[in-house]
Protein backbone atom coordinates (compact mmCIF):
# COMPACT_ATOMS: atom_id res chain seq x y z
CA UNK A 1 0.00 0.00 0.00
CA UNK A 2 1.13 3.58 -0.73
CA UNK A 3 1.80 4.90 2.76
CA UNK A 4 1.72 8.62 1.98
CA UNK A 5 -1.12 10.11 -0.07
CA UNK A 6 -1.08 13.79 -1.03
CA UNK A 7 -4.13 15.48 -2.47
CA UNK A 8 -3.89 18.76 -4.37
CA UNK A 9 -7.15 20.25 -5.58
CA UNK A 10 -8.98 23.01 -7.37
CA UNK A 11 -11.10 25.19 -5.10
CA UNK A 12 -14.59 23.75 -4.71
CA UNK A 13 -13.72 20.35 -6.17
CA UNK A 14 -14.23 18.53 -2.88
CA UNK A 15 -10.59 17.56 -2.45
CA UNK A 16 -10.60 17.98 1.31
CA UNK A 17 -13.76 15.88 1.72
CA UNK A 18 -12.32 13.21 -0.57
CA UNK A 19 -9.06 13.17 1.36
CA UNK A 20 -10.88 12.72 4.65
CA UNK A 21 -12.90 9.83 3.23
CA UNK A 22 -9.72 8.18 1.92
CA UNK A 23 -8.06 8.43 5.33
CA UNK A 24 -11.13 6.98 7.06
CA UNK A 25 -11.42 4.10 4.59
CA UNK A 26 -7.74 3.24 4.96
CA UNK A 27 -7.68 3.84 8.70
CA UNK A 28 -4.78 6.29 8.54
CA UNK A 29 -4.29 9.87 9.85
CA UNK A 30 -5.64 12.84 7.91
CA UNK A 31 -3.66 16.10 7.93
CA UNK A 32 -5.04 19.46 6.89
CA UNK A 33 -5.73 21.97 9.64
CA UNK A 34 -3.83 19.71 12.07
CA UNK A 35 -0.61 20.80 10.37
CA UNK A 36 -1.33 24.38 11.43
CA UNK A 37 -1.21 23.46 15.10
CA UNK A 38 1.89 21.29 14.70
CA UNK A 39 3.75 23.98 12.75
CA UNK A 40 2.78 26.63 15.29
CA UNK A 41 4.01 24.47 18.14
CA UNK A 42 7.32 23.82 16.38
CA UNK A 43 7.95 27.47 15.51
CA UNK A 44 6.43 29.25 18.47
CA UNK A 45 4.46 31.45 16.02
CA UNK A 46 0.73 32.00 16.19
CA UNK A 47 -1.43 29.47 14.32
CA UNK A 48 -2.84 32.31 12.18
CA UNK A 49 0.47 32.53 10.30
CA UNK A 50 -0.04 29.00 8.95
CA UNK A 51 -3.77 29.15 8.20
CA UNK A 52 -3.65 30.48 4.63
CA UNK A 53 -0.14 30.09 3.18
CA UNK A 54 -1.33 31.13 -0.29
CA UNK A 55 -2.94 34.44 0.70
CA UNK A 56 -0.01 36.57 -0.53
CA UNK A 57 0.31 34.77 -3.85
CA UNK A 58 -2.51 36.49 -5.72
CA UNK A 59 -0.38 38.12 -8.42
CA UNK A 60 2.11 35.69 -9.97
CA UNK A 61 4.35 38.41 -11.44
CA UNK A 62 4.64 40.49 -8.27
CA UNK A 63 4.89 37.38 -6.10
CA UNK A 64 7.75 36.02 -8.18
CA UNK A 65 9.62 39.34 -8.10
CA UNK A 66 9.26 39.72 -4.35
CA UNK A 67 10.22 36.13 -3.61
CA UNK A 68 13.01 36.22 -6.18
CA UNK A 69 14.54 39.20 -4.40
CA UNK A 70 14.40 37.27 -1.16
CA UNK A 71 16.30 34.39 -2.76
CA UNK A 72 18.84 36.75 -4.34
CA UNK A 73 19.73 38.40 -1.06
CA UNK A 74 19.26 35.39 1.21
CA UNK A 75 22.99 35.17 1.92
CA UNK A 76 23.13 38.79 3.04
CA UNK A 77 19.86 39.17 4.94
CA UNK A 78 17.61 36.97 7.07
CA UNK A 79 14.97 34.97 5.25
CA UNK A 80 11.55 36.54 5.11
CA UNK A 81 8.97 35.59 7.70
CA UNK A 82 6.93 33.95 4.93
CA UNK A 83 9.91 31.81 3.96
CA UNK A 84 10.39 30.80 7.59
CA UNK A 85 6.74 29.78 7.79
CA UNK A 86 7.04 27.69 4.61
CA UNK A 87 10.19 25.93 5.81
CA UNK A 88 8.72 25.23 9.24
CA UNK A 89 5.61 23.76 7.63
CA UNK A 90 7.80 21.65 5.30
CA UNK A 91 9.75 20.27 8.26
CA UNK A 92 6.52 19.33 10.01
CA UNK A 93 5.16 17.57 6.90
CA UNK A 94 8.36 15.55 6.51
CA UNK A 95 8.39 14.67 10.19
CA UNK A 96 4.77 13.51 10.17
CA UNK A 97 5.27 11.50 6.95
CA UNK A 98 8.25 9.73 8.53
CA UNK A 99 6.01 8.46 11.32
CA UNK A 100 3.81 6.33 9.07
CA UNK A 101 0.87 6.28 6.63
CA UNK A 102 -1.09 9.52 6.23
CA UNK A 103 -3.17 11.66 3.89
CA UNK A 104 -2.05 15.26 3.34
CA UNK A 105 -4.16 18.02 1.80
CA UNK A 106 -2.44 20.77 -0.22
CA UNK A 107 0.41 22.86 1.23
CA UNK A 108 2.86 21.64 -1.45
CA UNK A 109 3.03 18.29 0.39
CA UNK A 110 3.42 16.35 -2.86
CA UNK A 111 6.50 18.39 -3.74
CA UNK A 112 7.92 18.47 -0.22
CA UNK A 113 7.66 14.66 -0.04
CA UNK A 114 8.69 14.05 -3.66
CA UNK A 115 11.61 11.79 -2.69
CA UNK A 116 9.48 9.52 -0.52
CA UNK A 117 9.29 6.11 -2.27
CA UNK A 118 5.84 5.45 -0.78
CA UNK A 119 4.28 8.65 -2.12
CA UNK A 120 0.99 8.61 -4.09
CA UNK A 121 0.18 12.04 -5.58
CA UNK A 122 -3.42 12.91 -6.51
CA UNK A 123 -4.97 15.99 -8.10
CA UNK A 124 -8.73 16.65 -7.84
CA UNK A 125 -10.47 18.89 -10.38
CA UNK A 126 -14.00 19.53 -11.65
CA UNK A 127 -15.91 21.77 -14.01
CA UNK A 128 -16.99 25.26 -12.98
CA UNK A 129 -20.67 24.47 -12.31
CA UNK A 130 -19.83 21.65 -9.93
CA UNK A 131 -17.31 23.76 -8.03
CA UNK A 132 -19.57 26.82 -7.93
CA UNK A 133 -22.44 24.82 -6.45
CA UNK A 134 -20.18 23.34 -3.77
CA UNK A 135 -18.58 26.69 -2.99
CA UNK A 136 -22.00 28.15 -2.25
CA UNK A 137 -23.48 25.13 -0.47
CA UNK A 138 -20.46 23.82 1.44
CA UNK A 139 -18.21 26.87 1.88
CA UNK A 140 -20.92 29.50 2.23
CA UNK A 141 -19.72 31.70 -0.62
CA UNK A 142 -22.33 34.24 -1.78
CA UNK A 143 -23.65 33.31 -5.26
CA UNK A 144 -22.69 36.73 -6.64
CA UNK A 145 -19.11 36.24 -5.43
CA UNK A 146 -18.53 32.63 -6.41
CA UNK A 147 -16.98 33.21 -9.84
CA UNK A 148 -14.37 35.63 -8.50
CA UNK A 149 -13.72 33.49 -5.43
CA UNK A 150 -12.94 30.41 -7.51
CA UNK A 151 -10.69 32.42 -9.79
CA UNK A 152 -8.75 34.03 -6.94
CA UNK A 153 -8.40 30.84 -4.87
CA UNK A 154 -7.11 28.79 -7.81
CA UNK A 155 -4.72 31.54 -8.85
CA UNK A 156 -3.26 31.79 -5.36
CA UNK A 157 -2.81 28.04 -5.12
CA UNK A 158 -1.11 27.90 -8.50
CA UNK A 159 1.22 30.82 -7.79
CA UNK A 160 2.19 29.48 -4.37
CA UNK A 161 2.83 25.97 -5.67
CA UNK A 162 4.64 27.04 -8.83
CA UNK A 163 6.95 29.28 -6.84
CA UNK A 164 7.94 26.68 -4.25
CA UNK A 165 8.28 23.75 -6.63
CA UNK A 166 9.96 23.09 -9.98
CA UNK A 167 6.72 21.70 -11.41
CA UNK A 168 3.35 23.17 -12.39
CA UNK A 169 0.24 23.04 -10.21
CA UNK A 170 -2.51 21.05 -11.88
CA UNK A 171 -0.29 19.58 -14.62
CA UNK A 172 -1.35 15.93 -14.96
CA UNK A 173 2.25 14.82 -15.53
CA UNK A 174 3.08 15.96 -12.00
CA UNK A 175 0.66 13.50 -10.36
CA UNK A 176 0.09 9.77 -10.32
CA UNK A 177 -3.65 10.30 -10.64
CA UNK A 178 -5.96 13.16 -11.64
CA UNK A 179 -9.68 12.76 -10.95
CA UNK A 180 -12.67 14.77 -12.14
CA UNK A 181 -14.80 14.75 -8.99
CA UNK A 182 -17.69 16.36 -10.83
CA UNK A 183 -17.80 13.44 -13.24
CA UNK A 184 -17.41 10.52 -10.84
CA UNK A 185 -18.70 12.07 -7.61
CA UNK A 186 -17.04 12.59 -4.23
CA UNK A 187 -17.62 9.08 -2.85
CA UNK A 188 -16.50 7.32 -6.03
CA UNK A 189 -13.38 9.50 -6.27
CA UNK A 190 -12.41 8.43 -2.75
CA UNK A 191 -13.01 4.78 -3.62
CA UNK A 192 -10.78 5.02 -6.69
CA UNK A 193 -7.94 6.53 -4.67
CA UNK A 194 -8.28 3.87 -1.95
CA UNK A 195 -8.28 1.10 -4.54
CA UNK A 196 -5.12 2.35 -6.20
CA UNK A 197 -3.42 3.10 -2.88
CA UNK A 198 -3.86 -0.53 -1.89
Amino acid sequence: MSKIITISRQYGSGGREIGKMVAEKLGIPFYDSQLIKLAAEKSGFSEKHFEDPEKNAGNSFLYSIARGMQHQYRTATPWSFEETVYNTQSDVIRSVAAQGPAVFIGRCADYILRNNPDLFKVFIFADYDFRAERAVRVNGVAPEDVKETIKVKDKRRANYYNYHSDTKWGDATNYHLSIDSGFCGIERAAEIIVSLAK
